[in-house]
């Protein structure tokens, strides 16, 4: 009971794709801990494979991720969490999984299984630019990437805190639009754990995060996503400092978001 992110993560390490170094909790293990049993507890602080420095810790429930429900939005992700802090970032990722809207999103899809939360735990990529890709247009149903992007942890992008910049790339790669967004704020880590809004400088707001090079990488990605999972995906990626490419994470584009091809 590992649900689809970790599943997928699990696929893309084993196709050598670019995924930072981490661990799969399954919702078992992460029910035991949330109700404060110490032998899971013991369990999951003396895992072998728990990456070194702080980490983030993501939902992978049962059901999530999937074609018909991707649960964008309902449960907890944190970032920039300490060996310390662990357990109780586990806790509230589980709690997340049973709040009202979470509880809503299923009833609306007809999911009457109870939630099992399974969480991913993964080193953090501190990022100079990140974002999402779909490997088809997901409003026009068109084979085309879209991708948008902006400085700083990808978590910006996700929650429509700032107007990302926008690009569409052809079938071959080549850039069809560039839109730059204006992206006033960045996500960062904080020093003391978790994550802080810090100010983009004004000659940065407007300026393309992603250079050409950038776009033509993750169109190699995006081909390469499209041939191990043999269909279209929507990715979350991130640039670190040292420019490394990193996969963090792919799902099926749900239907709802295809338009007609």
């Amino acid at each position: 009971m590992f649900g689809g992110k970790a599943v997928s993560l699990g696929a893309a390490l084993r196709a050598g794709l670019p995924v930072p170094p981490g661990v799969a909790v399954p919702a078992p293990l992460v029910d035991a801990v949330a109700a404060g049993h110490d032998h899971a507890i013991d369990a999951l602080l003396a895992s072998g494979h728990l990456p070194d420095g702080n980490v983030a810790v993501r939902s992978s429930a049962v059901g999530e991720d999937s074609k018909g429900s991707s649960f964008a939005g309902q449960h907890a992700t944190k970032l920039n969490v300490a060996r310390a802090a662990l357990v109780e970032a586990v806790r509230e990722v589980w709690h997340s999984g049973r709040a009202d809207s979470a509880l809503a999103y299923r009833a609306q899809r007809g999911i009457s299984a109870p939630p099992a939360v399974g969480v991913v735990i993964q080193t953090l990529v501190d990022p100079l630019a990140a974002g999402v890709l779909f490997t088809r247009n997901p409003l026009t149903g068109a084979d085309e990437r879209v991708i948008e992007a902006a400085w700083g942890l990808g978590e910006v992008v996700v929650s429509s805190r700032i107007i990302p910049d926008y690009y569409r790339l052809s079938s071959d790669g080549g850039v069809l639009e560039q839109v730059p967004g204006d992206k006033d704020v960045r996500i960062a880590r904080d020093a003391q754990g978790g994550t802080i809004e810090v100010a983009v400088a004004e000659d940065l707001r407007r300026a393309p995060c992603l250079r050409l090079s950038h776009l033509q990488r993750l169109h190699a990605l995006a081909e390469r996503c499209r041939q191990v999972w043999g269909h279209d995906v929507d990715l979350e990626f991130a640039f670190g400092p040292d420019d490394t490419l990193y996969l963090l994470q792919s799902r099926p584009i749900t239907a709802s978001r295809i338009g007609s091809a």
